[in-house]
């Protein structure tokens, strides 16, 4: 098996990080403006991306200001039964995440796509809580020439 890893360091606390992960509006503020469900333990939360899918999580794991855990239930083949984890770690008013989509079965193109496509909707978190303004889908970084 194979995982998706990134560190990135966002200007926000722990608190507003882990907000950001288990709230609808906020989560809608970063990755897709079409998230629905329920953040909650044992919930699922529905990312959908227009006609291009969608990705449903359940939330197996949270820890707050610590940690954020999903399963992926529905979606993508390559993505069901994988999971994705945000850590959390402090460092003064500041946050690193440690991101990790683990249990992927094997490296495909379509795993090189979703690796870029993360870096950019962190980048899209980032920005979120450091100014207020992320790009969410449909708004986010085309990477494909072909379909994002």
């Amino acid at each position: 098996m194979v995982d998706i890893l990134h560190r990135v360091g966002i200007d926000a606390s722990p608190s507003d990080v882990f907000q950001a992960l288990t709230t609808l509006d906020r989560l809608n503020a970063w990755w897709t403006n079409d998230t629905t469900g329920d953040p909650r333990i044992d919930g699922v939360i529905h990312f959908q991306f227009g006609d291009r899918g969608f990705f449903d999580m359940k939330v197996v794991g949270l820890e707050p200001g610590k940690r954020v855990l999903w399963e992926v239930i529905a979606g993508p083949g390559e993505w069901i039964g994988t999971e994705v984890s945000w850590e959390l770690k402090p460092h003064g008013d500041a946050t690193t995440i440690m991101f990790k989509h683990q249990g992927w079965r094997e490296p495909v193109e379509f795993m090189h796509h979703c690796s870029t496509k993360w870096a950019t909707f962190l980048l899209s978190l980032k920005a979120s809580l450091e100014t207020g303004k992320g790009a969410p889908f449909p708004d986010d970084v085309r990477i494909s020439v072909d379909a994002d």
